[in-house]
């Protein structure tokens, strides 16, 4: 097979990768376990992908995967601007990853978990 199963459903699962590739575009830095860092780093690159593409048909295919979540809000001139994943995701990581072709995140190893020993990464964009 071509993915790992993270002893989930694929309901379950789907919905943990959408998860985590929301939260990666929106806080730029995760801590979660090795092979969670290994599936939701394809998802994440596609993502990004599309968002270079830039296209309104890679932004509905990206709007049906990424999470529709908060993730600033700022004040300028006296308007309150609310920017989501989505938004964030075409605006300032496209533009920033405009230049490279691929390779988007990094992946860190740290120290296992105090509970089952699982090993723990940091996967981050680059």
């Amino acid at each position: 097979m071509a993915y790992r199963k993270l002893g989930r459903t694929s309901s379950q699962r789907k919905a943990m990768l959408r998860d985590l590739t929301t939260d990666l575009i929106i806080n730029e830095r995760i801590v979660t376990t090795e092979a969670r860092a290994k599936e939701i780093r394809s998802t994440t690159e596609k993502m990004i992908t599309l968002g270079k593409r830039g296209t309104l048909h890679a932004r509905r295919q990206a709007a049906t995967f990424v999470r529709n979540e908060v993730a600033s809000v700022r004040e300028e001139d006296g308007n309150v601007i609310v920017e989501t994943a989505l938004q964030k995701l075409f605006n300032g990581l496209a533009e920033r990853y405009s230049e490279r072709q691929g390779g988007y995140t990094r992946i860190l190893k740290t120290e296992t978990r105090r509970g089952d020993g699982a090993s723990m990464v940091i996967i981050e964009l680059v």
